[in-house]
Formats: C-alpha cells, sequence, structure tokens
C-alpha cells in the first residue's frame, strides 16, 4: 500500500518498473557472445554477473529517460544494455581483492571467488568492449550512437567513474570534508547515472534542452544514490543488501555518514533529489522521473 501523499499514488510504478526490467534482462540475455570463437570461461564469466540479478536502476533510467522526450523503449534497449555492460564490469573490478576487496555482491559469490582473479579481469575487460560494440552495432542512427559512445566514455573515463574509484582509493585513511565527499561521489557514481540518462535522451531524440535537463536530473539523482548507498552501509545487513556491510567504516573511506553524520546524511540525499525532481519538471516523463527519484532514496537495498 502507498503512504498518503506519495509520489507513487495514481501511479503503478512497481508495474512500470518491472516492465522496463524485464525487458533489460530479455535483451541482455543475447548480448554475451554465444559463439565459439569465444572461450566457454569468459562467456561464463560474463553472463555471471551480467545475468545474476541486479536492480537494473541505470538501463531503466536510460529508457525512461527515452521515453520523456519521446523515445521508443525498444529502440533504446541497445543503449540500456551498453549502460548496463559498463556498471556491470565496474563491480566485477571493484570486488577485486586490489580494490574493494569484497566476496559477495547480490547475495552470491563474487566473479574472482568463483572463477579466478584473472578471469574477472577479463570478464571485465570483455563487458567494457562489449559495451561500446553495442552501440555501434546495434543503434541504427550513426550521428546519434557516435554521441552515445561519447557520453559513455565521459561517464565511465578518467574524469568520470574511474577517476571516482581513483579519488575514493587515494582517500582512504584521510579524514575528508564535504567538498572530497562530493567530489569522489560525483565522479564515481552520479557521472555514469548522468551519463545513462544523457544517453537515453540522446536515443530518444530530445533537444539539446531537454538532454540537459536529464542529464542535471542523473546527475542529482547519482548524488542522491550515493548518499543512500553509503547510509546504508551503516544501517542495513546483509541478507538486504547481499554484500558485506560496515566496509566503509573498516577501511576508512570518506563517506557521507563519515563526513556530515547519518541525520545530515539524509537530509543530503533528499537534497539531491528534490533537485532532480526540479530539473526534469517540464518535461512530460517528469511524473515518472520524481517518482524513480523517490524509490532511489527511499530503497531499503
Amino acid at each position: 500500500m502507498k503512504p498518503p501523499g506519495s509520489v507513487e499514488q495514481d501511479l503503478d510504478l512497481e508495474a512500470l518498473l518491472l516492465t522496463r526490467r524485464t525487458a533489460v534482462e530479455r535483451y541482455l540475455e543475447g548480448c554475451v557472445p554465444s559463439d565459439e570463437r569465444t572461450p566457454e570461461a569468459l562467456r561464463e564469466g560474463m553472463r555471471y554477473t551480467l545475468l545474476g540479478g541486479g536492480k537494473r536502476f541505470r538501463p531503466v533510467l536510460t529508457l525512461m529517460a527515452s521515453e520523456a522526450v519521446g523515445g521508443e523503449l525498444e529502440a533504446t534497449l541497445p543503449v540500456a544494455a551498453a549502460v548496463e555492460m559498463v556498471h556491470t564490469y565496474s563491480l566485477i573490478h571493484d570486488d577485486l581483492p586490489c580494490m574493494d576487496d569484497d566476496d559477495f555482491r547480490r547475495g552470491r559469490p563474487t566473479l574472482h571467488k568463483v572463477q579466478s582473479e584473472a578471469m574477472a579481469v577479463l570478464a571485465g575487460d570483455a563487458l567494457l568492449t562489449h559495451a561500446f560494440g553495442l552501440l555501434v552495432e546495434r543503434f541504427p542512427d550513426v550521428g546519434r550512437a557516435v554521441r552515445l559512445v561519447a557520453e559513455l566514455v565521459t561517464g565511465s573515463g578518467t574524469s568520470g567513474m574511474i577517476g571516482g574509484q581513483v579519488l575514493d582509493l587515494s582517500a582512504e585513511g584521510q579524514a575528508g570534508d564535504a567538498s572530497l565527499l562530493e567530489q569522489i561521489h560525483r565522479a564515481k557514481t552520479a557521472a555514469l547515472i548522468r551519463a545513462a540518462a544523457r544517453m537515453g535522451a540522446i536515443a530518444g531524440g530530445g533537444s539539446e534542452d531537454e538532454v540537459a535537463a536529464l542529464g542535471e536530473y542523473g546527475e542529482r539523482l547519482g548524488l542522491a544514490f550515493q548518499a543512500v548507498d553509503d547510509i546504508l552501509d551503516v544501517e542495513s545487513s546483509f541478507e538486504h543488501l547481499g554484500k558485506t556491510i560496515g566496509k566503509d567504516a573498516r577501511q576508512q573511506k570518506v563517506s557521507a555518514p563519515a563526513v556530515h553524520g547519518l541525520a545530515r546524511a539524509r537530509e543530503l540525499a533528499e537534497r539531491h533529489r528534490a533537485a532532480a525532481c526540479d530539473a526534469v519538471r517540464d518535461l512530460a516523463g517528469a511524473r515518472e522521473l520524481s517518482a524513480l527519484a523517490h524509490v532511489v532514496t527511499q530503497r531499503q537495498s
């Protein structure tokens, strides 16, 4: 039952999200190479993590951003899949002993525990490479495909997700402050979520103003998402998250609760949620996007 005053009232968000998640899951099934030229162990490694569940938040956001500017779900699926493949590769590499060193992801042993560290590196590399192949091979509009590749490079590259991971690792053991925290969160998490939203808008044929609005929405939503992630690492459980909790404190990470305390970290997430909703208030899909932002800040896993 939806609480009074919820942004989900009169909007069957669960059904909306389920439809898009299901479409993504089905499409991803056909994204892992199945021919004999790809070694079996590599195929298994790619499939294990890519098809191992998850919220599919980023690809669903890509689809919703496309629909918000008049795009079609089916035409945007290759773009959504590319975003999810990049996200999945990042999870595989983040879990390695040389990074965040985690043995579980989504309630299952991480890939390097199931296969080996070397195979986990290679499976991640393969997913990253294949993601760009999807955009070039399966998205019909060549001009937009070039823009999509550029967006994914920006969101996942040296000034985005990879650069953010470097900042995160380098900051371990530091006291940190609000400026450093936002710098890490903006690059490590928000950059790819921003790219997911902008890529959806580009794929859907959105105007420059619509692409910019959805980019702002995605960035703010990404900042809210990571603040909530930091909070859950303190308050949640393995049963809810499917991964080890309390790691931020043990590794002395610069996190929202460490810098602001839990109460202010929640306020920070809410401020970013409100700013995300404000960014897309004039779009046709504002109601659905606002509901998605509400889900992000209220999630328990």
